[in-house]
């Protein structure tokens, strides 16, 4: 089953307590809490916190989204766990290094998927999951990148989530999902202008997205979580859930 949620920094002005308004407002299942605003890296008690507020409106935290970049400042991690255990999500979102996989030689390639393999394991002790971005940039800005990162991982607490590269068609884009497929755990969901990257009300995407969505059942339970809407408009936020409500139900269990 795909549940629909929001992604915290999609308001990074607003507070915690009034981005849970706002998705309870919407009809939202969960929040995927953000770690450079709303859920700051060793801010227990404030994980604490917003995790009961969470609860308190019915909503469930999907996930933490950490900001952690795997290969790189591997001491930080510690407190990105500490964290998300305080918060009570089941899975942590990283990023798979800060440079394309077009310019990454095998030792960068060998440091992030070390480094992805660790926290896999410092994290399943807790019973969380790993997650990492799909996004230009990063080891899995190609599909046969993405493939090679999570056989170099091999570890079952190492998943991923999916978005559309917007530079593809959504032929490409579909079979791009497949590589993620095995391991998806998670989609970020929002409709942008393919030549100026300008967001659009999501409801212009039906198509695109119904197949989208389709498509990621394969992969069982997870969020479909809103990412970013047209103009930062929280009103926005809730037209585009009710859009994604509406497909989801269309496209079925």
């Amino acid at each position: 089953m795909i549940r629909a949620g929001l992604v915290s920094v999609t308001f990074r002005k607003l507070t915690p307590r009034e981005v849970v308004s706002w998705a309870a407002r919407a009809g939202l299942a969960g929040v995927e809490w953000g770690g450079d605003i709303h859920v700051p890296h060793g801010r227990t008690e404030t994980a604490q916190q917003v995790a009961a507020m969470t609860r308190d409106a019915g909503l469930t935290v999907s996930s933490y989204g950490s900001y952690y970049r795997l290969g790189h400042e591997p001491e930080q991690f510690a407190q990105v766990l500490e964290t998300a255990i305080a918060l009570g999500a089941p899975i942590i979102r990283v990023w798979p290094g800060r440079v394309a996989s077009g310019k990454a030689d095998s030792a960068y390639r060998a440091q992030v998927a070390e480094d992805g393999r660790r926290v896999a394991q410092m994290a399943d002790r807790s019973g969380i999951r790993i997650a990492c971005e799909w996004h230009g940039n990063t080891l899995t800005d190609t599909a046969e990148s993405a493939r090679s990162l999570f056989d170099a991982v091999e570890h079952a607490a190492f998943g991923t989530y999916w978005q559309p590269h917007g530079h593809m068609s959504v032929q490409d884009c579909l079979l791009d999902m497949e590589a993620a497929l095995p391991r998806l755990v998670g989609l970020h969901v929002a409709h942008c202008d393919s030549q100026t990257g300008r967001r659009l009300d999501l409801s212009s995407g039906r198509s695109v997205w119904k197949s989208y969505l389709a498509k990621a059942k394969e992969a069982g339970d997870l969020f479909a979580l809103l990412e970013f809407v047209r103009d930062d408009d929280p009103a926005q936020m809730v037209e585009d859930a009710a859009a994604l409500r509406e497909w989801l139900g269309e496209v079925g269990d």
